[in-house]
């Protein structure tokens, strides 16, 4: 069945895929890159505080290696002899060892930037099978890494036995030579290997790096359907979406329907199109609170006369407003005119009217 899986992954992975996979941890990684860092700040080590780290090392073992016989073999000045000896080991080694630490971090750093998940620590029974434990040991990435590492290991030996065999009759010699005079030669030597085999390392870094980010890419690769359910999951299903438009048409609606009471005059085609608008003193110029074509152009009607609004039939003018002029919206410049000579006959029906009724 995994096999059926990762056959129908045919797809390339979405950078929305990307980005959660290096949220939960899982990120492009070659562990040779951090063995290059290491290894260049190894040399680095070597060639800024070789000297004085191995002079500071000698000097501490020169009772060791000169007066043995001199040294004192009570509890007492032993526990002295040796603290003194780890402070100075300790006061040597730390810088080296810093720039070891710092080079390793920065290996890992320039991957990938920091992640912080709890992903790999949640409980799998996976991490707990023996079935699964072999599938992992004896699996193609283990084997791979297995191959990678002798090939490694055979490339950087060769490099080293190369750099190192001229050097042979050399070698036979420092054993009789004073310690000043071979340390000098040591750190040359140490810093020929690092460079010979940093070179190689260079050139399998790079080539791991390229082959772990293609092996975790092939990983990320995404089924069809996982690519739709990605999508429906950004930009919405789409039957929701309808839904959800629907709803927001029927709330528009109501709004609408809502201010048709407010309105001072509709504007209608007679049948098919009305446009409510609303004007007050003091107003720029009136506002379309309400407009509709067919069903809803009826239902403002209806809910004009049952509010007395006065409606007026103006077919040429109720279309244009309605093409041009959105709810809430002032009317447009080019049409102040003709609803100007609206709003003022429905005024002078009004006066008439109120009029008409304070006479009788």
């Amino acid at each position: 069945m995994a096999e059926q899986d990762d056959s129908e992954k045919t797809e390339e992975p979405t950078q929305r895929k990307l980005d959660e996979a290096q949220k939960k941890g899982d990120v492009v990684k070659s562990q040779e890159i951090s063995t290059w860092f290491v290894m260049m700040g190894g040399a680095v080590a070597i060639a800024l505080l070789g000297p004085s780290t191995a002079s500071s090392l000698a000097s501490s073992l020169k009772v060791f290696l000169a007066q043995p016989d001199a040294i004192p073999m009570d509890p007492e000045h032993l526990r002295r002899i040796w603290l003194s000896i780890g402070r100075d080991a300790f006061g040597a080694v730390i810088a080296p060892l810093g720039i070891l630490v710092g080079a390793a971090l920065i290996g890992h750093l320039i991957q990938h930037a920091p992640v912080f998940t709890a992903e790999n620590m949640k409980p799998k029974l996976s991490k707990i099978s023996p079935a699964e434990g072999l599938k992992r040991l004896f699996g193609p990435k283990s084997l791979m890494n297995l191959a990678k590492g002798v090939v490694k290991m055979a490339v950087v030996g060769t490099v080293s036995f190369m750099l190192v065999w001229p050097e042979r009759d050399q070698l036979a010699l420092m054993m009789t030579w004073e310690i000043a005079q071979l340390l000098p030669v040591v750190q040359a030597m140490a810093l020929k290997m690092f460079m010979g085999v940093i070179a190689v390392m260079t050139v399998v870094a790079g080539l791991d790096y390229l082959f772990e980010r293609m092996q975790w890419m092939k990983k990320q690769r995404m089924s069809i359907q996982e690519v739709k359910d990605e999508y429906k999951q950004m930009e919405g299903d789409p039957t929701v979406k309808a839904k959800l438009r629907q709803i927001r048409v029927e709330r528009g609606r109501k709004r609408m329907m809502a201010a048709v009471p407010t309105a001072t005059v509709i504007i209608t085609n007679p049948t098919h199109y009305a446009v409510a608008l609303k004007y007050e003193q003091g107003m720029g110029a009136p506002v379309v609170v309400a407009k509709g074509v067919d069903a809803v152009a009826f239902k403002i009607r209806e809910i004009g006369q049952e509010h007395d609004i006065p409606i007026v039939e103006n077919p040429p003018l109720a279309r244009a407003l309605h093409a041009t002029v959105q709810i809430d919206e002032e009317v447009k410049p080019e049409h102040y005119k003709a609803v100007a000579e609206v709003i003022g006959y429905v005024m002078r029906l009004k006066a008439k009217i109120t009029g008409g009724g304070g006479r009788r």
